[in-house]
């Protein structure tokens, strides 16, 4: 027989669940091959750590015995690992270029060029891009079935008449689905990321996303001295209005559910002006609390935060990382707001 006490528990236990399911860290095989991460992210209430930055590199560090025991070490705290990739120079390799430049993107002058991306008007260019995301897929197997292959790093797109239309990020969402029906041809519940970023920060109109796609909204054009709340805040050219305004234009082509918000307040790199030596990281927990109440309003439910720089060289500069703690308990005690 079910009490009333028994109820109120278990409505007072459903309650108290945290809003934010993803407390996510992204580090470089640096960070990772010098620095015991899980352990570090299982200590301060972090369950989530992408690997960074190019597939290659991810694969060599995962295949050392360093790269082994932080596997074998996350599985053993039930963290999460998952690999957000720059991934177009790997997925159509630039060699290619020789062999066929209508697989390349057109410039503004109309020559073809083999520096960034791809054009999306090419068939031959879709196909070797997506097998190339099944072999990495398969040497780089995510624990959560969440995938991240983005395109070169804000980099231009194709001009060519065919494309010239579409935005970039129209761009991006059309490899992404070619991509995501390969991958759940080896992974039946892969999940693939919409990087919304830089140049491909505006929503997709023209193209719609396919199961499986999901928005990853990375807002690197932004101040962290303020809090997004802030609108009138802005920097890198971009105000935290328009930064919301892009973010709610892509909530309503893509699932708040299933979005992932890529943050910087923890990123040693972009701090320091991705030079080393390392600066110490400018921890503002009053930006971070307002932030994720932001996000929560929103309905986003996974955050994850750069953490690239933390090695062991940093943590030797700065021990004390108390702000590691602050952020993860920051997204487990968040409660939805009735």
């Amino acid at each position: 027989m079910i009490t009333l006490a028994l109820v109120a528990l278990l409505l007072g236990s459903c309650q108290s669940q945290s809003h934010y399911q993803m407390r996510g860290v992204v580090l470089n095989t640096v960070d990772l091959s010098t620095v015991d991460w899980a352990k570090k992210a299982h200590e301060a209430g972090i369950n989530t750590i992408g690997t960074h930055m190019y597939p290659g590199e991810v694969v060599e560090f995962l295949q050392t015995e360093k790269g082994k025991q932080f596997m074998a070490d996350c599985r053993r705290y039930g963290i999460e690992v998952e690999h957000q990739l720059h991934s177009m120079a790997e997925l159509l390799p630039r060699e290619l270029f020789a062999e066929d430049s209508t697989m390349f993107r057109m410039d503004e002058e109309g020559k073809r060029v083999g520096d960034w991306n791809c054009c999306v008007a090419s068939e031959k260019a879709l196909e070797i891009i997506a097998q190339n995301a099944i072999k990495y897929a398969k040497l780089l197997p995510s624990t959560n079935h969440r995938y991240y292959f983005w395109l070169d790093d804000g980099k231009p797109t194709c001009l060519c008449p065919k494309c010239r239309e579409l935005l970039p990020s129209e761009q991006a969402l059309l490899i992404e689905n070619r991509i995501i029906r390969a991958l759940r041809e080896i992974d039946p519940e892969a999940k693939l990321a919409h990087l919304s970023y830089a140049n491909s920060i505006e929503a997709p109109r023209k193209v719609k996303p396919e199961e499986g796609i999901f928005l990853e909204f990375a807002p690197i054009m932004r101040s962290w001295e303020k809090p997004l709340a802030d609108t009138s805040a802005e920097d890198r050219g971009m105000s935290h209005a328009d930064n919301l305004k892009y973010l709610k234009q892509n909530l309503e082509v893509f699932s708040a559910e299933d979005a992932v918000v890529l943050e910087y307040w923890l990123d040693v790199s972009l701090f320091s002006g991705w030079k080393k030596p390392a600066v110490k990281l400018p921890w503002r927990r009053d930006v971070f609390l307002s932030d994720i109440d932001t996000y929560a309003k929103l309905g986003i439910r996974n955050i994850t935060s750069f953490a690239v720089y933390m090695d062991s060289d940093y943590f030797e500069a700065y021990p004390e990382a108390e702000y590691l703690k602050e952020y993860a308990d920051g997204l487990k005690e968040y409660k939805t707001q009735k």
